[in-house]
């Protein structure tokens, strides 16, 4: 298919788009385009997930606003259908592959899904198709991994016989449809043709700027984005560790910052998670191909993965306070997502600090409402009998307890507060101990 008459196919959404990986990024993707008026092919691994979304069922739990009523209706209007067979994406004139992009414990990029992606696509993918990575990649994946794996499999040139975009996506649980409506999003094209169909086939759904560069510039993009916002989070923690021993409240002191013109301070808490901002900086790490020495990016990483442990010393002291042995505790944890009213449990805070306490010889219970593996319990019967509650997500129904029943509740009213949910906790009774709060002090 040449590119006038595949952009006019794109332009009148006769083109049919194939999607590779149903998750938080591609399921909403598959649903926005066929809400579009294109004909839509999911593709996923998971046999149960696709045959979930072939019943018109979200697999996303929590709270995900529009994304369950859209997914049954787009299917019950054949718009969208879901596969694992990769055999259905043979006459994809689209395919957008959205697949997670983890780092190894030496924080090296593993791409074993992206590269087995390539490869099964590139066996089927037909002439004159349009490729687009979603998925947040080290600069010069596109030239080193993907664009090789799918020349080869394929036997195709890219920019001869397919076109080749990175237009990495900027969503977050929770706002999932909004953010690929109303964010802004980088086209990366392999060259100004495949920048052009890109833009002329996210025009359709998003309502933002669609700015035009080349893949690698794309790239460098998103991973230096979320590097930095994991930078400033890292300099708020610090902050706050410095408050807690210095005897002043980090929430006071960012207050204050932040009325300076141009100062922006961060919220400290108990750790930073999620599939992007743990893994990004690393990526963008790749791009310096160990050429210049790197430390503001890894000391950030270092600072923020330190916080739940952080958070268990908490713990600790506050036990201490109250005159209970860390063996003999009854502690709960409350949240194991690593995002409010979000099942997303990837790379959460909350399991370093179950290890760190582990190894303390505390044995937490952990309560998620959102989570399927700790939702079991009802929230007053995790509380019961509790020497130490640590709130460490915001989720609305823990926002939303009141605090003198749930001291009655307890045995012990112990709270450490990751999230600075509960300020007022000391004035009712609690041994509190929370982020950035001197210690001993409401």
């Amino acid at each position: 298919m040449d590119f006038v008459l595949l952009k006019e196919r794109i332009t009148r959404c006769q083109a049919t788009v194939g999607v590779i990986g149903l998750g938080y990024v591609g399921l909403p993707v598959a649903c926005m385009f066929a809400d579009a008026g294109f004909q839509v092919i999911g593709l996923d691994v998971k046999q149960d997930r696709v045959a979930q979304i072939n019943k018109g069922q979200s697999p996303i739990q929590g709270k995900e606003p529009g994304l369950g009523e859209l997914l049954a209706r787009v299917v019950a209007e054949g718009r969208l259908r879901a596969t694992t067979d990769y055999a259905d994406l043979a006459q994809a004139d689209v395919i957008s592959i959205n697949v997670q992009t983890p780092v190894d414990k030496e924080h090296k990029p593993r791409y074993v899904a992206l590269e087995a992606a390539c490869r099964s696509l590139g066996a089927v993918m037909k002439r004159g198709a349009l490729v687009i990575v979603e998925s947040t990649i080290a600069p010069g994946t596109m030239d080193h991994i993907v664009r090789p794996i799918l020349e080869e499999t394929s036997g195709l040139k890219v920019n001869e016989d397919f076109y080749l975009v990175a237009c990495p996506e900027r969503v977050m649980p929770g706002k999932l449809l909004t953010n690929l409506r109303t964010m802004n999003r980088v086209v990366g094209g392999s060259s100004p043709e495949a920048t052009e169909l890109a833009i002329a086939f996210y025009r359709h759904v998003v309502e933002a700027d669609l700015d035009p560069a080349d893949c690698i510039t794309a790239e460098l993009v998103k991973t230096a984005e979320n590097a930095y916002r994991d930078v400033q989070i890292a300099f708020a923690n610090e902050v706050a560790l410095i408050c807690e021993v210095a005897g002043a409240n980090v929430w006071r002191v960012r207050e204050l910052v932040n009325k300076c013109p141009y100062r922006d301070m961060h919220m400290p808490g108990a750790g930073v998670g999620g599939h992007c901002i743990p893994k990004d900086p690393w990526l963008l790490a790749q791009g310096a191909r160990g050429q210049i020495p790197l430390r503001l990016i890894p000391a950030a990483r270092a600072v923020n993965d330190a916080m739940p442990l952080h958070v268990a010393d908490l713990v600790v002291d506050a036990l201490q306070e109250a005159g209970r042995s860390l063996a003999e505790a009854r502690v709960v944890i409350l949240g194991y997502a690593y995002l409010e009213d979000s099942d997303d449990t990837r790379n959460t805070p909350t399991r370093p600090l179950l290890e760190r306490l582990w190894e303390l010889g505390v044995r937490p219970l952990v309560h998620d409402p959102y989570v399927p593996e700790y939702r079991s319990i009802p929230l007053e019967q995790a509380i019961r009998g509790a020497d130490c509650l640590v709130l460490m997500v915001r989720h609305q129904p823990y926002l939303a307890m009141d605090l003198l029943q749930v001291r009655d509740w307890m045995r012990t009213p112990v709270l450490v507060d990751g999230r600075n949910a509960f300020p007022m906790a000391a004035e009712q009774g609690f041994i509190y101990r929370g982020v950035g709060w001197p210690v001993g002090k409401e």
